[in-house]
């Protein structure tokens, strides 16, 4: 059986490793990037195009992927001049790896459903590493026919690979895990702070929580931070900070509220502010651990 084309736009840590994972399984490639070093390094390995415009790259290609970092870029690459709306094919597949809000992507798949084309939204657990060898966890959702066309594909790439229900149902279960997730290293990493200004030992404080329920790999990774020193949880705080904000846009779409949700944006935010974006996380520690009254 023939392979499909594909096409990817987004060649980021992520993005450029699932990129070659695919490569290595033989799987031909259109890639477009702002960044011509990631773009080079995929076409050296062969058996790769690079494109001009995402309508050439929709045109060119049987799946269209994109590993994009907001739904404000995806709708760029979608809606915009020589957009991927334009050139994709009756049949064709747009596959949204990104973190993006559920009623963007549902409107996106509507508009492309008016062309003929189909689309999923299947947001990644775990890490770059794990893309290159084709071992990710895979949130997939959408048309049950338009998911088994491309299961093979996406088997390709993740080791685990689920179908979650509706289109959108994908980019709502990542935005509720990472909501979950960083409320909790929020959460420990003030802990760690907190016990430190009433001087109580960080280290022995994990000694006591690790032995509760609360013990965790999300502990792990503040418990490495605040007493070791040791950044080790691939997740930027301002990365965070993006999803929270799409969490509480979707859960304002939904007609509810969040308090949590909010608390914990709003110190995502602050440290944001305080230019700690880049760092990962459990950083966060740092800013809970400089506040005063």
């Amino acid at each position: 059986m023939t392979k499909p084309i594909i096409g990817f736009i987004g060649l980021g840590l992520m993005g450029g490793n699932m990129v070659e994972n695919l490569q290595t399984r033989g799987f031909q490639v259109n890639v477009m990037d702002l960044n011509k070093e990631a773009v080079a390094k995929v076409i050296a390995r062969g058996n790769a195009t690079e494109v001009t415009s995402a309508k050439e790259l929709a045109e060119k290609s049987d799946i269209v992927m994109l590993a994009l970092t907001t739904s404000v870029v995806v709708e760029k690459v979608v809606y915009g001049e020589n957009g991927i709306l334009e050139g994709i094919k009756a049949g064709s597949v747009l596959i949204d790896f990104g973190t993006s809000i559920p009623a963007s992507t549902r409107k996106i798949g509507a508009d492309l459903a008016k062309k003929g084309a189909g689309m999923i939204d299947a947001p990644l657990g775990r890490t770059p590493a794990h893309a290159k060898d084709g071992l990710l966890n895979i949130m997939a959702a959408g048309d049950i026919d338009t998911f088994n066309k491309v299961k093979p594909v996406l088997e390709q790439q993740g080791e685990n690979v689920f179908h979650l229900g509706a289109l959108g149902a994908g980019h709502t279960t990542k935005l509720i895990n990472n909501f979950m997730g960083m409320t909790t290293v929020t959460a420990m990493s003030q802990a760690f702070a907190v016990a430190d200004k009433a001087g109580v030992d960080r280290q022995q404080l994990f000694e006591i929580m690790s032995t509760g329920p609360s013990n965790s790999p999300f502990m792990a990774f503040c418990k490495n931070y605040a007493v070791d020193g040791v950044s080790d949880l691939g997740f930027s705080i301002a990365n965070a900070n993006k999803d929270l904000g799409y969490f509480l846009e979707m859960v304002n779409d939904l007609g509810t509220v969040s308090k949590i949700a909010e608390g914990t944006s709003a110190n995502l935010n602050a440290a944001v502010d305080a230019d700690m974006g880049n760092g990962n996380v459990p950083e966060i520690f740092d800013y809970f651990l400089k506040l005063a009254k």
